[in-house]
């Protein structure tokens, strides 16, 4: 395959609105170092981290709700996931499918022309296992939402799946962020789940992996999803809008629950850590209702709760996800599709959130 010198990218020129986002045709095509392989990109999925870091939401000075809307004034120095600054421009998109059309020093040559996909964390070489050293493609370098991208070989992984580019690349984040959660909490056969935002990219992974454990799952999501979420997996499924969601869970659930994995924080944290058995789990890998909460500690020690937070995984993470792709055990759930040029358009019907599963870009 002949491999050009520019490609089609969407670069991210600065914190702020979508205008900082700008689509171009004359970025050099990144080479891949040692141990690296070049991949074609044929879809790159979208996520909440997307936006957060154009906007800066995961500065400690921002304390609502997640929105598209700029937040660059005074947020510079702590308004990426790990806490430092962004370097500019910066291409974003975490989960790339495609092709391995070349490999730099070091890499395995059988790669080239093999299908992957990319597991967006990328581990320090000599420490993988120091979560203080890990980056995220798309943060800490430049990502998927381009024709080609870079990434440490060992993050490519090859399959033969059946599966379209576009239904693949709705996996990597949504899917390993939620198969990490509840691989921290141990949920296991027979046990109780309450998923908040349950129609998002993370949400439906998380009803669908839950019932691959065989869990019995109640499904918080808006009314109008109701029954799609209930397709998924769910045993039953809650009206966010509930002014007694929490309660009304539990009675669907005939009791406490013995895990909440939550992506919504907000005001309703406190009411699910209520909502849990004495001796039950909580996992959170999101706050778009709001990163700061209230925490009776009472509520805490007395019912000998654990609180888990979700991020960085483990490489096996990723390798499990993939065996469950390669088996057919799991059904991408793919909420809507946008060319590379329409990314504006694209992170507009992100945030409103009328959609189940998860976004991609089409390259």
């Amino acid at each position: 395959m002949t491999i050009p010198e520019t490609m089609r990218a969407a670069l991210l020129l600065g914190r702020g609105g979508p205008e900082m986002l700008e689509v171009r045709d004359d970025v050099a095509v990144p080479e891949p170092g040692t141990n690296e392989v070049l991949i074609k990109v044929a879809a790159c999925g979208m996520n909440n981290t997307d936006i957060n870091t154009r906007v800066g939401w995961y500065s400690r000075s921002v304390t609502g709700a997640t929105s598209g809307d700029g937040l660059a004034e005074g947020v510079d120095t702590d308004a990426t996931w790990g806490g430092n600054e962004l370097a500019f421009p910066r291409i974003q998109g975490a989960d790339p499918s495609g092709q391995v059309v070349a490999v730099g020093p070091g890499a395995d040559t059988t790669m080239i022309g093999q299908r992957v996909l990319c597991d967006g964390w990328i581990r320090d070489a000599d420490k993988p296992t120091d979560r203080s050293l890990a980056g995220y493609l798309g943060s800490e370098r430049d990502g998927g939402f381009a024709e080609y991208c870079t990434i440490p070989q060992v993050n490519a992984y090859p399959h033969n799946s059946a599966l379209t580019d576009v239904e693949l690349a709705s996996i990597p984040c949504s899917w390993s962020t939620a198969e990490h959660m509840l691989q921290r909490v141990r949920l296991s056969a027979g046990q109780s789940i309450a998923v908040t935002g349950a129609s998002g990219g993370v949400g439906s992974a998380l009803v669908q992996l839950a019932k691959l454990r065989n869990a019995r799952v109640t499904a918080i999501c808006g009314v109008a999803k109701m029954d799609q979420v209930l397709a998924l997996g769910a045993a039953r499924a809650v009206a966010r809008t509930a002014n007694d969601m929490t309660d009304q869970a539990r009675t669907a659930n005939n009791g406490a629950f013995d895990v909440v994995a939550d992506v919504v924080g907000g005001d309703q944290f406190g009411p699910w850590l209520d909502a849990l058995k004495p001796g039950g789990r909580y996992v959170t890998a999101g706050a778009i209702g709001g990163p700061v909460v209230d925490l009776d500690l009472r509520t805490l020690y007395l019912n000998d709760l654990e609180l888990y937070g979700a991020t960085v995984y483990a490489p096996q993470v990723f390798a499990d996800l993939m065996s469950y792709i390669e088996a057919g055990k799991i059904a991408p759930v793919v909420g809507g599709t946008f060319a590379l040029e329409d990314i504006h358009e694209a992170q507009a019907a992100f945030e409103a959130k009328n959609h189940v599963g998860a976004m991609v870009i089409t390259l």
